[in-house]
């Protein structure tokens, strides 16, 4: 009897929990609607953001329509795939073209959300809207601009405005003098 509970009853729980695993992970990326907006970056300027203001993210060893990431558990682990349901299609926020966001094929019939044909992502490290803890890791992973490319330098800083110099009046004292 023990023997059968071990033989049946052990491969079910490994598949269950397993199972239960693979949908809260998945759970953590995936949005039935999500809306892709530019958001303002102190550090890198204007840049995608996706759902909760988190930023988004490129993969330089992706190519268009290709996610090479998804591939490696550890890479998916901290860069989870952007994913949206399968006929969903993402609303571009303000500051974005809806021409420049579209899908590709992702595991277990979602689909991974693409800026300019490239497929986006989070990085697990990023835990509030506006951080960019994954700019530049591993000289792989960089920030999107609203146009899709990659941001690999900080946002330039103004140039500051010359303050208006004055000139004493002649003689000293007042110009009336």
């Amino acid at each position: 009897m023990r023997s059968r509970l071990i033989r049946w009853g052990l491969p079910v729980m490994l598949v269950a929990v397993g199972g239960v695993g693979a949908a809260m992970a998945a759970s953590a990326a995936t949005h039935a609607g999500v809306t892709v907006k530019a958001a303002s970056s102190s550090a890198l300027g204007t840049v995608l953001v996706g759902p909760n203001g988190r930023t988004l993210y490129r993969y330089t060893l992706d190519r268009k329509g290709v996610n090479r990431c998804s591939s490696d558990a550890a890479c998916s682990k901290f860069w989870p795939a952007l994913l949206v349901k399968a006929g969903t299609v993402p609303t571009a926020g303000s500051g974005v073209r809806s021409g420049l966001l579209g899908t590709i094929k992702a595991a277990h019939g979602m689909r991974q959300v693409t800026a300019a044909g490239f497929p986006l992502y989070l990085f697990a490290g990023d835990k509030a809207a506006g951080q960019t803890k994954g700019q530049g890791f591993g000289s792989q992973w960089y920030a999107v601009s609203a146009t899709g490319a990659l941001v690999k330098h900080a946002a330039a800083a103004p140039t500051p405005t010359p303050a208006p110099t004055t000139t004493p009046a002649a003689g000293g004292g007042d110009a009336w003098g």
